[in-house]
């Protein structure tokens, strides 16, 4: 097993109340967690404008070895926005529960299918790695989450983000529901785990065992209401279960540069 660690620590782990980042403070917890190691940084929201974006093409300009990426709604604005700061990896949240589609969103499935296909499409046939994120996917009917993700998938979208938005996922859940998207679309899939119950890190290692390669984590578990997926703690866990060595030969060094982001965000 080949596990990617995609942080959104700069992203949803500003979420956490009481947390406000400058320009100056983004950069450098992206530094330092290109240095840890992380495979992709999920730098922000283009869209907000002012220093959110000025952050992000700052992050960018830095070269590092992090694939670099932006969080956009599903539309085309928001998605120039982040073309706009240059960055790797355009990711696209797509609402796909019935009440997401019906009371957020004020339409169907049908117009999901037919905006994300759009969006899609635009986005990569302007050169752009794409992922797609299936917000509040574990409350989502699991037949219309395999129509949505065939239409990704031949669509040229290599990976999905199967996100617990609100928390309610458990262990056997979270394996049932991405197993059977595997068995259904040959589509590779990133879990978002929240921690409104204390699972997060158990939920990302069931989306693990079920096929998921990709885990979102962020530094010390911060992000909204309960958290996210703490990473180190995640790296632990992962590796006395699974034996999955996830930085773990470098890890006091990882402890050190964890407590110097913790500093910067305060």
């Amino acid at each position: 097993m080949s596990i990617k660690v995609v942080d959104t620590t700069l992203r949803d782990g500003e979420q956490k109340a009481g947390i406000a980042l400058g320009i100056n403070e983004k950069v450098e917890i992206a530094k330092i967690l290109d240095d840890m190691g992380i495979f992709q940084i999920e730098a922000g929201i283009a869209a907000m404008g002012g220093d959110e974006k000025e952050s992000i093409k700052k992050i960018v300009k830095l070269g590092l070895k992090s694939k670099i990426s932006s969080w956009n709604r599903m539309n085309i604005k928001d998605i120039n926005e982040s073309m706009d700061c240059a960055v790797d990896i355009i990711h696209i949240s797509v609402p796909v529960s019935n009440i997401q589609i019906e009371e957020k969103l004020r339409k169907d499935k049908n117009w999901v299918l037919e905006n994300i296909k759009e969006c899609v499409q635009y986005a990569v046939g302007k050169g752009y790695e794409v992922t797609v994120g299936l917000e509040d996917a574990s409350r989502a009917d699991i037949n219309f989450l395999i129509e949505v993700c065939k239409l990704l998938y031949n669509s040229g979208i290599k990976r999905i983000r199967y996100a617990d938005t609100v928390g309610i996922l458990y262990p056997r859940r979270v394996f049932h529901q991405i197993n059977k998207i595997r068995e259904a679309v040959p589509i590779e899939i990133e879990i978002h785990a929240h921690n409104d119950f204390g699972m997060a890190i158990i939920n990302s290692l069931g989306a693990l065992k079920a096929g998921a390669k990709y885990v979102d984590c962020t530094i010390t578990g911060i992000g909204e209401r309960a958290g996210n997926c703490d990473f180190l703690e995640f790296a632990k866990t992962a590796y006395e279960l699974l034996g999955e060595k996830i930085y773990l030969n470098k890890f006091s060094e990882l402890k050190k540069k964890e407590s110097i982001i913790k500093e910067i965000i305060g």
